[in-house]
């Protein structure tokens, strides 16, 4: 047969096909395409918005059903068309919308029965079978379609028909073979009909829980049901029955009360000592990296993706947490926070390693008696970046203010643990032996064995380790320490947050949950805080046990109802800020977050002319995923650009100002750097534009917003461009970076000074004469000059790039990673600059240039 007879009998097959009821079909997608063209829709199609759609909608499932099948062989015929020559733009469109639609009519409920699917899988089955292989799955959208199956027996029950046909189809071909790219996702059905089948089996639960024997909770997980002794293995088999058929957001009565009852029934404390190792096993678990090969068109393509847990595995640990919602204790609840910690974390390509279990700890958090779950849920919100569960932590702490009629705020405060700590300090008892705490800084706590004549004992005594209850405490301390580091951490980020809060406290609650607070008072204790007497506020340092003012006196005329806030410098004199820098230092107090060195930002000229909208952070390219992350934990929401459709115009990160029924804008744009994308089709730039401020859905004249707002926010957007800027980046240009962006490179990294690096300027400008390199360092506008042995360096005081005199040679170093150890005991007035130790760093390394021994370096410099 030749090329022309082939058409001939491609078309012909067309108009032989085009039977009444096709034209019915073929009218009702033809209507709908038209009225989606006229709304400027071309491939993401918004269905629900369409008159023709909400029609389609309406019809009987009859209908529905017929239509379904006509797309589908439409999709086909056009792909036969594809292999004989290229489509033009409409019949692309046209296969669009089909698949499009396919989609949508897929998840609704159709009301299928079996011989009504099996026709259409068996069409689809019969055309991906065929020699040339025009439908694959990744043509069609088979994940809704098997949920045809599972609503269909959630209603009506696994009846004989669906069985036989689910058995048919698992052991097709296409199910069998599922070494490509859709593998994993057909993992997911596979995993889904398996268990209509073993629900309908196993309706007492006397069976092995079904796990995926390959899946790495599985190993582990049905060996140890196993080796149980009989009653409790029947126990726990009843109770995995119950959690593989969870399916829901958050669990029903009926599945809180049978899992209760069957938990009574073996007993709290054996229910715990043998579920809690288990997801113990999850927390310390890794995702693992499969390859799988595909060829096509002669040529092999490789494809790398990542797993975690197989989709039963998931849904019967999600049951397993939520059985913990009728414990309380302190063990249990540290363990679902660090297992929501592991499930939210990001996999490559993937997002979070386990969302629907990381979901199930925050139920079992948010719906604890008492305050200690909300504690942990308000240190996770700081942590996890994913914007829909911090909205979800976010409604239960709401929940849990509105319960006890205070703030959200307050709630965070009440909630946080003290561990035991006066001061900051714990002791523990061993016996004779003492193992003492001490907080020395954020992330540092120090742990001091003495002995019985209170002399130190260098490492940890024997007998503790030779005695099994001992250990055990020894044990628990450490994981005490552990968790103080976390909330002394997260604490401190609360509190650096509560500016645009606006909060002010009475004495009485702040002496409570900040000075006399085990574990806040570190902080507090070095913090400025402002106290009002009569209708002025006056700024005090806790020195000795007491309230003193700059005047050297002390606040002896404080009440229980004295109002507190905490100090910022926009509330301050010149000579004010000067004054408590100057006094920080010679009490040689460091700051746990930079307050006293606060940047103030005020509007510019060009920010009252433009009116609404600032322009000051505009045109900076960054890194997207450094500054999506560093947004979520200043408590912004941002939603990742991609290179697919929708994804070109922009975003908006926001931040609301609740304080002041305010929301701030930073407005983000893409790049359209050809390639510049991950796998996941995310742009890796994005380019910065203007801020605004809305209030009552209407833009914000600049100079209404409240100062001290318009500084936090502009000082965020600061630190969003200071970090995740390319110019802060030594390897970009070199490592090839946008060749079209070099200018902006080299503007950024040795340009003017942003605020933030102004506050920089003078810290070292009052560091200098301290150092050791004082007499071959000096800061010239700018750059901080190092006069080497070899050559004379000048780093950028913002992006610690470096260029070498005589010439303005880029000299490129890499931070290493951890402590230097030539910095760590240089006296910093806060902490969390990582740029100012980076400028340090390489100042401390190139004033010495002669010992440099690494050969990347060295090239450079000689």
């Amino acid at each position: 047969m030749g090329f022309t007879d082939s058409l001939k009998k491609l078309f012909a097959a067309k108009k032989e096909a085009e039977t009444p009821e096709n034209a019915v079909y073929g009218a009702q997608l033809k209507e709908i395409q038209q009225e989606a063209f006229l709304e400027g829709y071309t491939y993401s199609i918004a269905f629900s918005k369409l008159k023709t759609y909400k029609a389609l909608k309406a019809k009987d499932a009859t209908f529905k059903k017929e239509f379904v099948q006509y797309l589908a062989e439409k999709n086909i015929a056009i792909l036969k068309k594809s292999t004989i020559k290229s489509l033009s733009n409409s019949e692309s469109t046209t296969r669009n919308i089909c698949n499009s639609l396919l989609t949508a009519l897929l998840r609704s409920n159709l009301e299928y029965k079996p011989a009504e699917f099996a026709k259409l899988m068996d069409f689809f089955e019969s055309s991906s079978a065929s020699k040339k292989k025009y439908l694959h799955f990744w043509n069609w959208p088979i994940g809704f379609a098997v949920q045809q199956i599972e609503k269909s027996v959630k209603k009506n029950g696994l009846s004989l028909e669906w069985k036989a046909y689910i058995e048919k189809f698992l052991a097709s071909p296409a199910m069998v073979n599922k070494n490509n790219y859709w593998g994993s996702d057909l993992d997911k059905i596979e995993a889904k009909l398996k268990k209509l089948l073993f629900d309908e089996q196993n309706t007492t639960g006397k069976t092995l829980p079904y796990t995926h024997v390959e899946d790495q909770f599985g190993e582990m997980f049905n060996p140890e049901i196993l080796a149980l002794e009989e009653n409790l293995r029947d126990h726990f088999y009843q109770l995995c029955h119950l959690f593989s058929k969870v399916s829901s957001g958050k669990p029903s009565q009926r599945f809180l009360k049978n899992t209760s009852k069957i938990i009574d029934d073996i007993g709290i404390a054996k229910y715990k000592a043998t579920v809690h190792p288990w997801l113990a096993y999850i927390i310390q678990l890794k995702e693992i990296e499969k390859t799988v090969h595909n060829t096509y068109s002669g040529q092999t393509y490789t494809h790398t993706y990542y797993t975690f847990l197989d989709e039963k595995s998931t849904v019967l640990l999600k049951g397993m947490v939520w059985s913990l919602a009728k414990f309380h204790d302190t063990e249990t609840l540290n363990l679902v926070a660090k297992l929501a910690e592991r499930c939210y974390k990001k996999i490559p390509s993937v997002g979070p390693a386990a969302a629907g279990i990381g979901n199930a700890c925050i139920y079992v958090l948010g719906n604890t008696k008492g305050l200690e779950g909300i504690s942990h849920l308000s240190r996770l919100k700081l942590k996890i970046k994913q914007n829909n569960t911090r909205k979800l932590i976010e409604k239960y702490i709401e929940a849990a203010s509105i319960k006890l009629g205070i703030s959200s705020s307050e709630i965070e405060e009440l909630s946080i643990p003290h561990f035991g700590l006066d001061n900051g300090a714990k002791t523990y008892t061993f016996d004779d032996y003492t193992l003492e705490i001490h907080i020395q800084e954020l992330g540092k706590v120090s742990l001091i064995w003495r002995k019985p004549d209170t002399k130190l004992q260098k490492t940890t005594p024997a007998f503790v380790k030779n005695s099994s209850k001992l250990a055990a405490k020894l044990k628990k301390a450490k994981s005490e320490v552990a968790q103080v580091k976390k909330y002394l951490t997260a604490q401190r980020d609360r509190i650096d947050r509560l500016y645009l809060d606006d909060r002010i406290w009475s004495y009485e609650n702040f002496e409570k949950h900040y000075v006399n607070h085990g574990l806040v008072s570190f902080i507090a204790k070095k913090l400025l805080w402002q106290f009002k007497k009569e209708e002025k506020f006056i700024t005090a340092l806790y020195i000795d046990q007491q309230w003193t003012t700059a005047a050297n006196e002390h606040l002896d005329w404080i009440t229980d109802e004295t109002e507190v806030r905490l100090w910022h410098p926009i509330h301050e004199t010149v000579d004010g800020v000067l004054f408590w820098r100057t006094k920080l230092e010679t009490l040689q107090i460091k700051q746990p977050l930079k307050q006293a060195y606060r940047e103030v930002y005020i509007l510019t000229d060009a920010e009252i002319n433009t009116k609404t909208y600032s322009n000051r952070m505009a045109a900076h390219i960054l890194k997207q995923h450094q500054f999506k992350a560093l947004t979520s934990v200043r408590g912004w929401k941002y939603s990742l650009l991609g290179a697919f459709d929708g994804g070109y115009d922009g975003d908006v990160a926001k931040i609301q100002v609740k304080a002041h029924g305010i929301e701030a804008q930073f407005w983000i744009n893409t790049l359209h750097a050809e390639e510049e994308f991950n796998d996941a089709g995310i742009w890796n730039y994005v380019a910065t534009d203007q801020v605004r401020f809305m209030k009552n859905e209407e833009v914000m004249d600049l100079l209404d917003v409240p100062k001290l707002v318009l500084s936090e926010i502009v000082r965020d957007v600061d630190l969003f461009v200071g970090v995740c800027s390319v110019g802060n980046d030594p390897q970009w240009r070199d490592n090839g970076g946008l060749p079209q962006y070099h200018d902006y490179w080299t503007s950024y990294s040795f340009g003017d000074l942003t605020e933030l690096a102004k506050t920089r300027k003078q810290i070292l400008e009052k560091l200098l004469p301290r150092l050791k390199i004082s007499k071959v360092a000096t800061i010239k506008g700018k750059f901080l000059h190092i006069k080497g042995s070899k050559r004379t360096y000048k780093i950028h005081i913002g992006s610690s790039n470096i260029l070498m005199e005589p010439n303005d040679q880029y000299l490129c170093i890499v931070p290493a990673r951890g402590e230097d150890k030539k910095t760590k005991n240089i006296f910093l007035p806060f902490e969390g600059d990582r740029g100012l130790s980076l400028v340090l760093s390489k100042a401390f390394l190139l004033a010495e240039d002669h010992k440099i021994t690494d050969k990347t370096i060295l090239s450079q410099i000689n």
